[in-house]
């Protein structure tokens, strides 16, 4: 177990004992490194990027593009195919509106019940604007991957499955390599949700053979405002802009403008340059502690909340998938979720409590919401036990 992780995270090393931080499907918190490098940018580094010929702003320029290499090594692309967005939201959007504008009318696109609403909503936006087909693949009833819906799902049609590599809310893992094959099957291209997989699990793009991988810095003990967009780059050579302004061109004249070869081609703008160094020394931190060393202490910690949970007739978790990662979703029986969370808060157990952003799940579930233990690698089996304490006052209150 990874005890003392928690020492490098000054929120969690002061509040120790008095905080569980059990919210980390939502945002992780942010290790020391991390919170030095963004004060040490716009303390030596602060400039703008890319045009300047002066040292500073060649040296912002040099630890920005530092950055992008490093996030490629660590999800085993390459750095022309890296690009820098907010977040998982702005990377779906953008292949949302760029991959929609080459589609015709009729075409499909392929997502799963499980989606966030990140991975929900742009595509209906698109669908609707270019009449295009949205088509949603079930779950079993454990909350894995319906296979035989997805596969009755796919056509000659399909053009673009979108996917989560991990639900915010079931912790299922899904099995991308077996969504490629399919996808693959009838040319579609395979877009994967790493928001909440990154951080968990090791990540190779190339080993997945998924066409793009998009994820948030803020969830992988990263800043917010920072996300990665990995693509394949002949794909990417493909796709349009998707907004203009400085950085992007080439030339631009009167009337017409050429642009950049990916990845600047969709970086437009002044771009969080401060963010993505940041970003860069939370891969540090998770390459320092070992990628495998933080799954295995959070299989470790689902399977104690499991165990745990088993004990309590009172308690109802959420799913049963045949692979779970990090989460845990649960209802108490005669309790709204969100008195839960506001009575293991008042005890300092940081929980989420809602629909999380997952509402046609919810539907699928017959649930409004439900309470979710969500982990990260300063998360120990001391505060678990702290979490059931204090779940024993929930049942005293409501008894």
């Amino acid at each position: 177990m990874l005890y003392d992780v928690y020492k490098e995270f000054p929120l969690i090393y002061r509040n120790r004992g008095s905080l569980v931080y059990l919210d980390n499907a939502a945002s992780t918190q942010k290790p020391s490194i991390v919170i030095e490098a963004l004060a040490d940018f716009y303390f030596e580094s602060y400039a703008n990027v890319h045009r300047g010929i002066y040292k500073l702003a060649e040296k912002a320029t040099a630890l920005y593009e530092e950055a992008r290499e490093k996030i490629a090594w660590f999800i085993g692309g390459r750095k022309e195919e890296v690009v820098f967005v907010r977040g998982t939201t702005e990377g779906i959007n953008l292949l949302a509106y760029t991959l929609s504008s080459r589609l015709s009318a009729g075409d499909e696109i392929v997502i799963s019940v499980m989606e966030h609403h990140s991975n929900f909503v742009p595509w209906q936006i698109v669908t609707s604007m270019r009449s295009l087909n949205l088509k949603v693949v079930d779950i079993t009833e454990e909350g894995d991957l319906d296979w035989k819906d997805f596969e009755n799902k796919i056509t000659e049609k399909t053009k673009v499955v979108a996917i989560t590599h991990l639900s915010n809310v079931l912790g299922t893992l899904n099995d991308i390599r077996k969504v490629v094959e399919i996808a693959h099957s009838v040319g579609a291209v395979v877009i994967v949700d790493g928001a909440q997989a990154v951080a968990r699990l090791k990540v190779d793009v190339e080993e997945l053979g998924c066409d793009f991988y998009t994820f948030s810095g803020h969830k992988m003990y990263g800043p917010m405002g920072i996300g990665v967009l990995w693509g394949r780059y002949e794909l990417l050579e493909e796709l349009p802009p998707w907004q203009g302004g400085g950085e992007m061109i080439e030339k631009v004249t009167v009337y017409n403008t050429s642009f950049r070869k990916p990845p600047h081609r969709f970086e437009a703008g002044t771009p969080n340059v401060a963010g993505a160094v940041a970003l860069s020394k939370a891969v540090d931190f998770i390459s320092s502690v070992g990628i495998d060393n933080i799954e295995a202490q959070e299989d470790e910690l689902v399977s104690y909340i499991l165990e745990r949970f088993g004990e309590l007739r009172w308690v109802s978790v959420v799913g049963s998938p045949k692979v779970r990662k990090g989460v845990v979703s649960f209802t108490v029986d005669g309790v709204h979720p969100h008195d839960v969370a506001t009575i293991l808060g008042n005890d300092g157990i940081a929980i989420r409590a809602g629909h999380h952003c997952a509402q046609p799940l919810m539907d699928r579930l017959s649930l409004s919401a439900t309470s979710r233990i969500s982990l990260g690698c300063y998360n120990t089996k001391d505060e678990i036990d702290m979490f059931f304490k204090s779940l024993e006052n929930v049942r005293k209150v409501f008894a």
